[in-house]
């Protein structure tokens, strides 16, 4: 049990060592410890000041990409929107060209038509002509003394030319 009960001296020498040890620290390692400890301190606090500066810089940066985004789909839209509008536009306009031609190709073979229509007229007037002309001839170079030499002259004179 004397191991328990320390005696006077071997507390005095302890005593010493303890603070000459704890003067020495103090004088040679508390500063730099107490720096060392300051500075990282300052360097967490250096730290967190960066991460919450990059964090708030991130939600900026954040709504910026969104109002962008944003943009481009209304730029987006709108593009649609103009080709699907020149669609359209160019779509009428092909259509309209097209009746107009459709049209103008109408009227065209209508006057050629009419026109066609006039020439087999005036060469059926001018066979007609001719034919009375031949059978009028005829008739005048023939004197015939009664109307039904007449009449049968003509009826025969008229077969030929339904022959011919």
């Amino acid at each position: 049990m004397e191991l328990l009960k320390p005696e006077l001296g071997l507390i005095f020498w302890t005593a010493v060592i303890f603070l000459t040890v704890f003067f020495l620290l103090r004088k040679m390692a508390w500063k730099p410890i107490l720096k060392a400890l300051d500075d990282r301190e300052k360097t967490i606090s250096d730290s967190l000041q960066t991460a919450e500066r990059t964090k708030q810089e991130m939600a900026t940066m954040k709504s910026q990409h969104e109002a962008l985004l944003n943009e481009a789909r209304q730029e987006r839209s709108a593009i649609l929107k103009e080709a699907k509008d020149m669609k359209d536009a160019i779509i009428n306009e092909a259509r309209d060209k097209a009746k107009a031609e459709g049209a103008r190709m109408i009227d065209e073979a209508k006057r050629e038509i009419e026109n066609q229509k006039m020439a087999a007229i005036i060469d059926v007037k001018n066979a007609a002509g001719e034919l009375v002309l031949e059978v009028s001839e005829k008739i005048l170079r023939r004197e015939l003394s009664g109307k039904d030499d007449q009449k049968k002259y003509i009826n025969t004179l008229i077969e030929q030319s339904k022959l011919n």
